[in-house]
């Protein structure tokens, strides 16, 4: 073990500061003595450094799970910049990329390498785990592990097995959201110890918290107003909808102010214009979706505004938290209206899979064999459940021992030559070339590249698919060939366990997780009501949600200036009309499977879309959102009682 001079030294030497931050020498001690630990620490607290500092001191490759690929990015980039050995593998790099990582992970040179939790589904990349154990597992966002909490992940919920199995010494798990329920969740599932949970306090004294009751109408007016002094920017105005980023970018900008939208719905090269105009001060508002913010390091933002009402108050929490981290008082308001409700509640309703399509996914799953391999995108489009619910369903079949992982792999690739083919023939032994002359002529050849169906291949040679993909890849660490993959497949196997229930029984007990999750989401919802209407100090009452308790009122939230929001306006819900029955009758006339069952027929016509909509471009229907300022659980009932 390090002593304290010991640690203090290499901070500086490594990275260049001067002391460490409220309970980050207490994880790292943690660690460098071998025993896993949990780091709760508020947005911008320097959770990065926990893990970072010991991956340096330790022998061996450190690992960071994250699921955000512009987090790992600047990271690596920073960390190189300082001479540490680090990388990334994610979806952005080349097939070439990726290989150099790989290399170096075999090699032993890497100290830093982050990855998305998915990464983990490769075999191949688990099995130069096992070759060379990580000294240490690090997981941002670890409160995605937890079904109780918010951003609940189905890929998170496997990394505590894997760290099992893989016999890791040491794992950070490391979030700024957590409830005492879900920390527990955390701690549970990765066998930390109580005493190893360090948490350092939410209550950043530089922010001041207000609400502002509002109606639709004013919204805007009050905004422009806020948001007009100098003083207040840069500011970050967090909307829900990607349109409304656009509109309320665009009321800023016929304002005479600086103002650019950001959301998932852009180009990626439009996204990141607009996020580096932002971080270079050459913008000075961002009207942004969730989309924006996470793993953005900003120290000097002076405003953080709500234009909609946040799904939960852990979001809430995580997207204030964002302001002010040069320690300057910084303003945090949210433009406080009931019209919001509709759509976030529509938004959790309309995500619950209704009780047939799961029979019928579940139907799927359970009858392939003892061993088989999924397509989730295709089996996605074909039961019409979204692809993050899909997965959910398998995390949870896994997790009642029903399904086990075997890894995935790629149905087709497409081949580039780096070489003439017949060059790249030659060099082998004359079974081995016609083995190769066989793959390359099963394939379908285009002007530049070589198309392969693995399964097709297989048949068509009479080889195993493993075999043919491991001698394609051996052509490719050999710089012969370059593969672009496609068509990803996920293999598993049916476990004994899941001969002791029908499919039937197992699609209504996923039925009823997802109806308790929806109710538990509802509740979470209701809570941000609670908070902006209930009495007393804002920052005191947002912290006991943490489980903090502060000694007396912070004196500058808007509560405590007087400013008690009691209730919050809302526009009169529309009644569903004799026009829009007629309408609805006309859309049923025109007999789309997709909008078969009465569930998915009120998520169209509340705007939200899913697989089935989108792949029979019903989105672009007339119809598409026709009731969307109608509560979904309205519609359902009103098609429930009519249909």
């Amino acid at each position: 073990m390090l002593n304290d001079r010991d640690l203090e030294r290499d901070l500086e030497k490594h990275f260049g500061h001067a002391g460490f931050r409220e309970g980050q020498r207490r994880v790292i001690e943690i660690l460098l003595e071998g025993r896993h630990a949990l780091a709760i620490f508020p947005t911008g607290a320097g959770k990065s450094l926990c893990y970072q500092l010991p991956a340096v001191l330790l022998d061996g490759l450190s690992i960071v799970v994250s699921p955000l690929i512009a987090l790992m990015k600047d990271q690596v980039d920073a960390l190189q910049k300082r001479g540490i050995a680090a990388a990334r593998l994610d979806s952005t790099l080349t097939a070439e990329e990726t290989a150099e990582v790989l290399s170096a992970i075999s090699a032993g040179t890497l100290k830093l390498l982050y990855v998305a939790p998915e990464r983990f589904s490769s075999e191949a990349f688990l099995s130069r785990l096992r070759k060379n154990p990580p000294a240490l597992l690090a997981i941002d966002e670890a409160h995605c592990i937890s079904e109780w909490g918010h951003n609940f992940r189905p890929d998170y919920l496997r990394l505590a097995a894997l760290a099992k199995k893989l016999r890791i010494p040491r794992v950070l798990a490391l979030t700024a959201t957590a409830t005492p329920p879900v920390a527990e969740e955390i701690r549970k599932g990765f066998r930390i110890r109580k005493e190893d949970c360090t948490t350092t306090s939410f209550h950043r004294r530089n922010l001041s918290i207000h609400i502002t009751p509002t109606s639709d109408a004013e919204r805007l007016g009050i905004l422009v107003e806020r948001i007009q002094d100098s003083s207040r920017h840069p500011a970050i105005v967090y909307v829900t909808l990607q349109r409304t980023a656009e509109q309320v970018a665009a009321h800023l900008k016929s304002s005479g102010l600086s103002a650019r939208a950001y959301h998932a719905g852009m180009a990626d090269e439009v996204r990141a214009s607009a996020q580096d105009d932002f971080m270079q001060g050459r913008c000075d508002i961002i009207v942004a979706t969730i989309a924006f913010g996470m793993g953005i390091d900003k120290a000097d933002i002076r405003s953080v505004i709500h234009f909609n009402l946040p799904k939960t108050l852990e979001n809430y929490q995580q997207e204030i938290g964002r302001a002010g981290r040069d320690g300057l008082p910084s303003r945090c308001e949210l433009l406080a209206c009931a019209d919001d409700l509709t759509v976030l509640r529509n938004f959790i309703l309309g995500d619950t899979p209704d009780e047939p399509s799961l029979r019928r996914l579940v139907d799927h799953l359970l009858r392939q064999g003892e061993e088989f391999d999924i397509s989730r995108y295709d089996l996605s489009r074909t039961t019409d459940i979204r692809q993050l619910v899909l997965e959910t369903v398998i995390a949870h079949l896994e997790k009642e021992r029903i399904l086990e992982p075997a890894g995935m792999f790629h149905s087709r690739y497409q081949i580039a030559f780096r070489h003439p083919e017949d060059r790249v023939i030659a060099g082998h032994t004359p079974a081995r070339q016609r083995f190769l002359k066989s793959i390359f002529d099963s394939g379908k050849r285009g002007y530049r590249l070589l198309t392969l169906d693995i399964e097709a291949s297989a048949t068509a040679i009479d080889e195993s698919k493993d075999r043919i993909i491991k001698a394609l890849r051996y052509l490719e660490e050999a710089g012969d060939i370059e593969m672009k993959p496609a068509g990803l497949r996920h293999r598993f196997h049916l476990l004994p366990d899941s001969k002791n229930r029908t499919p039937h029984e197992v699609a209504s007990w996923l039925f009823e997780l997802f109806t308790n999750r929806e109710a538990r989401d509802l509740e979470r919802l209701e809570g941000i009501i609670a908070f902006a209407t209930g009495p007393g100090c804002l920052t005191a009452r947002l912290l006991a949600y943490f489980g903090e308790k502060l000694p007396k009122p912070c004196g500058h939230c808007g509560a405590c200036a007087g400013q008690i929001a009691t209730s919050l306006p809302a526009s009169p819900i529309p009644e569903i009309t004799s026009e829009d029955i007629a309408t609805i009758q006309s859309l049923r006339n025109e007999g789309h499977a997709a909008l078969r069952s009465k569930r998915a027929l009120a998520r169209f016509l509340c705007g939200i879309s899913s697989p089935a909509t989108t792949r029979d471009r019903l989105t672009r229907h007339d119809a598409f959102g026709y009731l969307e300022a109608i509560p979904f659980a309205r519609v359902l009932d009103h098609l429930e009682a009519s249909l």
